[in-house]
């Protein structure tokens, strides 16, 4: 059943919880006398409290719980209408001209995947430049994350919301309250970024690049601050540290919490996932240094930094990058493409197929052999001990073919519209994982600019449905969803 009122309600709450964010650019562009920019924050600010106002007002009743369906619904709209009143400050303020334009950077803040149109960031004022990282910031936990751990106001109802912006392999609660679990999660996310900041600090940056850093690398949305990303640093220091919380920003959150402050770190590798999620980097890892080694001019500390990096940014879905990897070997970028897949794990920030999911098929395909070896044996999947039930299985499988055929779709419409197979494979796979970077002539973050329009509102959905998963996006768009009963 649906509620209309309460939906509503949801979201215009949402948007005043936006225009709350978008207060700090308007701190920043008075703290850098910006003043060419702040009549955009205002009007911006100013319709997303009054259409936040207005929301509520129309959607006010007592009822305060919301179903299942509500949540889908919260969790789609929010995502969309944030990223059509986040785009206001960059279309208004003219730093971005053309409304697809704006509307597509926002959704690739949002959405973590931290892809642009635009050329020269150098360009931008600080406030802009921060607002994007902040769209990202706010999207690596997700939006209506933020509104369940903030404004706790939905009575038990707030489990579905939950529900609808976790989709997939759901770990156990780390406290009764959904609420409570989402609180210190934010508390932990929050804590690594300040963490982080200081690190950067220490290594060299200024504060304003330290902090946007931070903010990119726990939300694994790979926006920096400079046109020439974390090359502009020259510093190994910089990248070490950066790789360091990129790998935890991949990591569960529930795992950060047992490790952090119930202070159990043994439970990181007792986790099957987190297992998965290491041995991938790690392999990886060594299968591309020792090609860089053999291949380019490079020291073994500089193939292994520069290794460990990309591999590290792409299966966590940051998309930062060091070097333009599409000059390397294509047997190289190849492998950094297959990174690209796996992702990292449930429960982070990050995007991708998660490492839960491929560990689960990779146990499916070895019990299939053992099947077929002995076809009358009763063998069950497990994984890290448990058993894993035939629905999970089932569910594994539906997101995989999901998930492969949304990249295919996205392969074949690039195609259409004359991008080579090396080109269209990249942005489809980097949209769908929100990585960012593609391959090819768009291995950068950045240069999505000479792109048809159609071509970039195609990406925006890629981007909603592979940052929601799939189903949270798609079921909307089934017959099914919309019956009574």
């Amino acid at each position: 059943m649906l509620h209309p009122k309460v939906i509503l309600r949801i979201i215009g709450l949402l948007l005043q919880l936006e225009a709350l964010f978008l207060t700090c650019s308007v701190a920043l562009s008075l703290y850098y006398n910006e003043q060419n920019i702040l009549s955009a924050y205002i009007y911006t600010i100013a319709a997303l409290v009054g259409s936040g106002l207005l929301l509520t007002y129309i959607g006010y009743n007592k009822e305060r719980n919301i179903s299942r369906k509500d949540g889908y619904i919260v969790v789609t709209l929010c995502w969309v209408i944030f990223s059509l009143y986040g785009a206001m400050p960059y279309y208004i303020s003219g730093y971005i001209p053309s409304i697809t334009d704006a509307f597509f950077e926002t959704m690739a803040g949002f959405t973590t995947t931290g892809a642009s149109v635009v050329v020269d960031f150098d360009e931008f004022p600080r406030s802009l430049v921060f607002w994007r990282i902040m769209t990202q910031w706010i999207g690596g936990l997700g939006i209506v994350f933020f509104t369940v751990a903030v404004l706790p106001i939905f009575g038990l109802g707030d489990l579905h919301l939950f529900a609808a912006e976790t989709i997939g392999i759901a770990r156990a609660k780390l406290h009764p309250r959904i609420s409570v679990t989402a609180r210190w999660i934010m508390t932990i996310y929050v804590c690594l970024t300040l963490l982080e900041a200081i690190c950067l600090k220490l290594a060299g940056m200024g504060y304003f690049d330290a902090i946007c850093h931070a903010m990119s690398t726990m939300s694994t949305g790979g926006i920096s601050t400079k046109s020439d990303g974390i090359s502009s640093f020259n510093s190994p220091t910089i990248e070490y540290i950066i790789t360091v919380f990129m790998i935890m920003g991949g990591t569960s959150f529930s795992l950060l919490y047992l490790a952090m402050f119930k202070r159990r770190p043994q439970e990181l590798f007792r986790d099957a996932e987190f297992r998965t999620y290491i041995m991938v980097m790690a392999v990886f890892t060594l299968a591309i240094g020792t090609g860089l080694y053999i291949t380019e001019d490079m020291s073994v500390e500089s193939s292994f930094r520069t290794s460990l990096f990309q591999v590290v940014s792409v299966v966590t879905t940051t998309g930062f990058s060091t070097v333009n990897y599409s000059q390397w070997t294509p047997v190289l970028w190849l492998l950094l493409s297959a990174a690209m897949f796996v992702g990292a794990c449930s429960g982070s920030t990050t995007g991708g197929m998660k490492s839960i999911r491929v560990a689960v098929l990779g146990r499916v395909m070895e019990n299939e052999f053992k099947r077929i070896v002995h076809p009358n044996a009763v063998i069950p999947v497990r994984l890290g001990g448990k058993i894993i039930s035939e629905q999970i299985q089932s569910a594994v499988m539906a997101f995989t073919l999901l998930y492969v055929g949304m990249v295919v779709v996205g392969i074949f419409i690039n195609m259409l519209f004359g991008l080579n197979l090396v080109d269209a494979y990249g942005l489809s796979l980097s949209s769908v994982s929100n990585v960012g970077p593609g391959l090819g002539n768009y291995s950068s973050a950045n240069a999505m600019s000479t792109l048809p329009d159609t071509l970039k509102w195609f990406y925006c959905f890629q981007m909603l449905v592979g940052r929601l998963e799939f189903f949270a996006v798609l079921l909307l768009l089934t017959p099914v969803f919309w019956r009574r009963q």
